[in-house]
């Protein structure tokens, strides 16, 4: 028996500051050794929800959405994406466990806390009003139900803040009368957002005055988040990062798991005793000579280590030496002109690395970043079992600002 954990987050195809935390945290729990694959895959970056199965072997698989609350995404985006028929999915000789996002666990509310008292350190809670941002939406009632419960649970146990209010972005109340919600000298605002993106970064510091307009994305600008306190309408204003942002969270991922097998009477299988068969395809494919992956040239070494390097500087000596398979994943990240590269399968990648990787698991997985599921689909091409979507059917589930493609 084999397992797999995916975490699936927003993405963006403008920066990479919106997948950063659900990549790190995936980071954190794959070092566990709890799973023996952990991936992630986006609604707007790759991999995306279609194929990012073909990344995993496992015949269970856990899907932890890395998103705030059971709103629309989560209740219709995801599902659909993912092609699942509930909580509990069978498919394929695989069992699809889909947990409830992080956003509504309980432990979020110590995440909320802590970080409050991060963001104004040494400020009585007494003095203080905490403000609990969200996005707010008329798509789903649930999208502002989590930060509403997080809100009471901060509340009615007792940590001892003068206030704590619930403000959204495109619904009332509105974080932008954060001063006439409030009385206190201090005020503590905490985005509910699981990365530092466009909204947290750029159109709230807008909404609360601290900015006249947005400004660069964080990847861009390469600032400290805010320099706290601001003072504004004759108090103190201490904005923090987006509450995805803290390390903590991969705890909560894992605990979003543990809550589901307890729910339905799950023990957490094993992990896997036999070998992978997609880490044995590309053994075999390197020992037969394809040593090539798109951009990326594989060499392999006496030791089982290998060697990757942009196909064209296999000769160039002077190239930038990094190490491990993570690093695989900044190294494709920005295109040869320095853009942020949301398209990995296009021919842009930069130049001027030199990657070594441990042992066949490191190189897929290596892979995986340079080019999402390209071994999977390879192998699945191979052995004839690579499935096709129709156009139509594709275009007829689309939801939201793209449902209109289902008339072309």
């Amino acid at each position: 028996m084999s397992l797999a954990l995916i975490i699936v987050g927003h993405g963006s195809t403008m920066n990479p500051d919106s997948s950063a935390p659900t990549h790190q945290h995936a980071d954190t729990i794959r070092a566990k050794g709890i799973f023996d694959e952990v991936v992630c895959c986006f609604w707007k970056e790759e991999p995306n929800m279609r194929e990012v199965y073909e990344m995993v072997e496992a015949e269970t698989i856990y899907i932890v959405p890395n998103f705030i609350s059971e709103g629309y995404f989560c209740q219709q985006v995801l599902p659909r994406e993912l092609s699942l028929d509930g909580p509990i999915t069978q498919r394929n000789g695989r069992t699809i466990y889909y947990c409830d996002p992080v956003g509504v666990h309980a432990n979020m509310m110590s995440l909320l806390v802590q970080r409050a008292d991060e963001v104004a350190p040494g400020v009585p809670r007494a003095e203080t009003s905490l403000i609990i941002v969200g996005h707010g939406t008329n798509l789903n009632e649930n999208s502002t139900k989590a930060i509403q419960d997080q809100v009471k649970l901060i509340r009615e146990s007792g940590q001892g803040f003068a206030s704590v209010v619930d403000a959204y972005m495109e619904e009332a109340p509105f974080v932008a009368n954060w001063h006439e919600m409030t009385q206190t000298q201090h005020v503590v605002v905490v985005p509910f957002f699981i990365a530092d993106g466009l909204h947290s970064y750029q159109d709230i510091p807008v909404l609360l005055g601290i900015e006249s307009e947005p400004g660069a994305a964080l990847s861009e600008s390469g600032n400290v988040f805010r320099q706290n306190p601001i003072a504004m309408h004759g108090r103190q204003l201490y904005y923090s990062s987006a509450i995805g942002t803290e390390a903590h969270l991969a705890e909560v991922i894992l605990d979003q798991v543990s809550d589901f097998n307890q729910r339905h009477g799950l023990v957490l299988p094993s992990r896997r005793v036999q070998p992978s068969e997609l880490e044995q395809a590309l053994e075999d494919w390197i020992d037969a000579g394809r040593r090539t992956v798109g951009q990326v040239r594989i060499t392999p070494q006496s030791d089982g280590q290998f060697i990757l390097t942009h196909m064209d500087d296999e000769t160039v000596d002077a190239l930038a030496a990094h190490r491990g398979a993570i690093a695989a994943r900044e190294i494709a990240r920005n295109s040869a002109t320095g853009g942020f590269r949301s398209l990995h399968s296009a021919p842009d990648l930069a130049r001027g690395w030199r990657l070594e990787v441990d042992g066949i698991a490191e190189l897929k997985l290596a892979l995986d970043f340079f080019y999402p599921a390209a071994v999977g689909v390879a192998a699945q091409h191979e052995r004839g079992a690579l499935g096709a979507t129709p156009l139509r059917e594709y275009l007829a589930r689309q939801t939201g600002m793209y449902r209109f493609t289902n008339n072309i």
